[in-house]
């Protein structure tokens, strides 16, 4: 099976590589890691194995291209908007934890392969990515202290707001689907409207 015949044109190496790993983290997410063999995800994506192999030299690869992937979009996506200076510590709070949930609506099956699949990576990749992981946090504590210093939240511990923040967040992996009764962008929202406003009545202990 060519390429050209499964696709019906021609691809650029890049969306052949992007193709293949939307694949494989589908398939990961619904077999699991170990049980998605690299002639499954050839297969589903209509090339011969060893196209699949010029590509991806190891499921190891896949695998590490898939988190160095989705770190690598987070973390360059903050640091976008704080060179460009333009946003407050609300707006940027508001930004990051849109941008965490809206993965989910943008790379489908790659969130479940990133949480739980880490263990698995090289273990001097797994390093790399658990720095790039710390780097995303700081970023996070960063804006909460920023907003403490102003005025605009309140906070006792930035380091452990920051981490409910990524929990609250990082958790819709579990249970969000795109096209469900609500955006990506309603669930970030609703977190953030609910964090800054909380759900306790006023005046109640």
């Amino acid at each position: 099976m060519s390429d050209a015949r499964s696709t019906g044109t021609r691809m650029s190496g890049e969306q052949r590589k992007a193709q293949i790993m939307k694949v494989a983290a589908e398939l990961f997410d619904a077999r699991g890691y170990q049980d998605a063999p690299m002639e499954a995800i050839a297969q589903k994506v209509g090339i011969r194995k060893a196209s699949l192999y010029y590509y991806f030299p190891s499921k190891d690869a896949l695998l590490v291209q898939m988190h160095q992937e989705m770190i690598d979009l987070i973390i360059d996506a903050q640091q976008r908007r704080l060179d460009e200076d333009s946003l407050g510590p609300r707006g940027l709070l508001l930004a990051i934890m849109t941008d965490l949930v809206s993965l989910m609506e943008t790379h489908p099956g790659h969130l479940r392969v990133f949480f739980e699949h880490y263990r698995e990576l090289p273990e001097a990749v797994r390093e790399e990515i658990a720095g790039k992981r710390d780097c995303y946090q700081q970023m996070v504590v960063d804006v909460l202290e920023r907003g403490d210093a102003e005025g605009e939240f309140r906070i006792a511990d930035a380091r452990l707001a920051a981490l409910a923040i990524l929990g609250m967040c990082n958790w819709t992996y579990q249970w969000f689907r795109p096209g469900g009764s609500r955006t990506a962008h309603e669930v970030a929202r609703y977190f953030y409207d609910t964090l800054l406003d909380g759900i306790g009545q006023r005046g109640r202990d």
